[in-house]
């Protein structure tokens, strides 16, 4: 029986919540925040959608919903996504620095949970320590960034042209794995700059890819990749919180209803994870998931650009 297996009943989870195991502690912190987060902050129902700056029907919550569960499947699944499929689309109706504002709460609770699920996110600080901390700082500057200057569609369109090269390298090389390169500096940099452009943009494709291309053990990928992004949110929402006026209660509370419809997804994706899906036809998947968000995000951002 794997260690999945033998702690994938309730009964055991429960058991092994209550003698503090690092695992099922980390899952359960991660989804009673946000519960919690729902219901303290509820600015009651007259107020729902008073900060929301547009006009929601209940078809376009309805959507809403949608997306974000679809958006936990694939978190679920592959360890990343959240963001990049759920912000183009939530930026187009709603006010984009928002968007990117509470939709920073959903992707914390995820990676906070994925941290415990995978199991394998203490064992990668000690071995990817210096990658934390530069990301770490990326996102500092990132969110200071973004408190001053409010972003345009100038940043989503440059992550989209790197999402699409990663897409075109990786169909031309055919899925090589280059372990040789995974360098500590090539490492550092793709961690500040993940940091950073999560920070502005709520889109950090660079990090996932470069993890895809030199770390094929999927939960160790999972695991450490989680760890990363659930640092650098964790240090965003903290920032915004203190030292900027982006993070608001209401947007606090919004982004927690959120990232609880979330938690349905998140629970498909991981089970289907657990499948053993091949790992040609994961590849030809994350491929294919980031090509369509590239398109989405070209489809976003050009016209916004053009004159």
């Amino acid at each position: 029986m794997s260690q999945h297996e033998s702690r994938g009943n309730a009964g055991t989870f429960v058991a092994n919540l209550f003698d503090l195991q690092y695992r099922e502690v980390m899952m359960a912190f991660a989804t009673l925040a946000v519960l919690v987060g729902s219901v303290v902050f509820f600015p009651g129902a007259e107020n729902v959608t008073k900060g929301v700056q547009s006009n929601i029907s209940l078809g376009l919550f309805a959507l809403f919903v949608g997306v974000a569960i679809v958006a936990g499947v694939v978190k679920g699944m592959i360890g990343f996504g959240y963001s990049l499929i759920t912000t183009p689309i939530f930026a187009s109706v709603i006010d984009p620095t928002l968007a990117v504002v509470v939709l920073a709460i959903p992707p914390w609770m995820i990676n906070m949970f994925q941290i415990g699920e995978t199991d394998t996110g203490l064992t990668f600080v000690r071995e990817e320590w210096a990658l934390l901390l530069l990301a770490v700082v990326g996102s500092v500057v990132g969110v200071s960034f973004l408190a001053q200057f409010r972003t345009g569609p100038i940043i989503p369109f440059l992550i989209g042209l790197v999402i699409f090269g990663y897409v075109v390298f990786q169909v031309v090389q055919n899925f090589v794995t280059i372990r040789q390169a995974h360098h500590p500096v090539a490492l550092g940099v793709a961690g500040f700059l993940e940091g950073f452009l999560l920070a502005v943009a709520n889109l950090g494709p660079l990090l996932p890819a470069y993890f895809h291309t030199f770390e094929r053990d999927v939960e160790r990928y999972i695991g450490g990749l989680s760890m990363v992004l659930g640092t650098i949110f964790t240090v965003r929402i903290v920032q915004m919180l203190l030292f900027t006026d982006l993070m608001t209660t209401y947007r606090l509370w919004l982004g927690s209803v959120i990232a609880v419809v979330t938690v349905v997804g998140l629970l498909i994706g991981t089970y289907l994870r657990r499948l053993e899906i091949d790992e040609r036809k994961f590849n030809w998947f994350v491929v294919a998931l980031l090509f369509v968000i590239a398109l989405n995000i070209f489809r976003n951002t050009i016209p916004a650009l053009l004159p």
